[in-house]
């Protein structure tokens, strides 16, 4: 059993340590700040400690029955930060947060100090520096329209489909339609800074103008 010292000590960490990973989900601007990462590290460390305690008094074999059901439980709340918008699918930065956050929290409340501190250096070590890396030499892939006016249209569209099933990038809401006496092609994909420069300068030339349109509503 427990000293009530030592339970307080173990809730105290693991709430530390999740509003240190709410603070930075906060300074980026993204889902789940402080007060959610803070409740996900502390409710899944008091499950942990409250597994093994109520093991101990009612005197169950499997002091891990609670704790093993965290997984599954916070699984519901990921989930729940992941949404499908603009094409794409947002939140999964996120979601994978809380789950790390959880793991953090039941180690915080199993005792494992060490584990759970190094955890939380390594989750901001990638959401901090390594975001920075992919923002910086243009790694990430976003949910990006693009816009080609011209006057012959369906050599256009066959040339983008070509392009785009070269370089392996699937397309969504591919569409040709008329304005005056240009035809317009329209669509959207995920795409890298560099794979973005590549498709307009390989449709870009005389009588073809390619517009690059970022898709609003891409987070984390």
């Amino acid at each position: 059993m427990l000293s009530l010292h030592e339970i307080i000590l173990r809730l105290t960490v693991a709430a530390a340590l999740g509003a240190v990973i709410g603070l930075e989900r906060v300074v980026r601007r993204r889902p789940a700040g402080v007060r959610t990462s803070l409740f996900v590290c502390l409710a899944t460390a008091l499950f942990t400690i409250l597994s093994n305690e109520l093991a101990h008094r009612f005197g169950d074999s499997s002091g891990t029955r609670i704790a093993s059901n965290i997984v599954q439980g916070i699984g519901f709340l990921g989930a729940g930060a992941i949404l499908r918008g603009s094409g794409a699918v947002v939140g999964m930065t996120t979601a994978a947060t809380i789950f790390v956050e959880a793991a953090i929290g039941m180690a915080a409340g199993g005792g494992l100090y060490a584990v759970a501190g190094y955890s939380t250096a390594l989750v901001l070590f990638g959401l901090t520096v390594i975001g920075w890396a992919e923002q910086y030499f243009n790694l990430k892939c976003r949910p990006t329209a693009f816009r080609v006016t011209t006057s012959h249209a369906e050599s256009v569209a066959t040339e983008v489909q070509r392009l785009m099933a070269s370089l392996k990038i699937p397309m969504q809401r591919f569409r040709v339609s008329m304005a005056g006496g240009n035809s317009i092609v329209e669509f959207e994909s995920d795409v890298s800074h560099g794979q973005q420069e590549k498709i307009v300068s390989q449709l870009n030339r005389q009588g073809v103008v390619t517009e690059v349109i970022p898709v609003e509503g891409h987070h984390e």
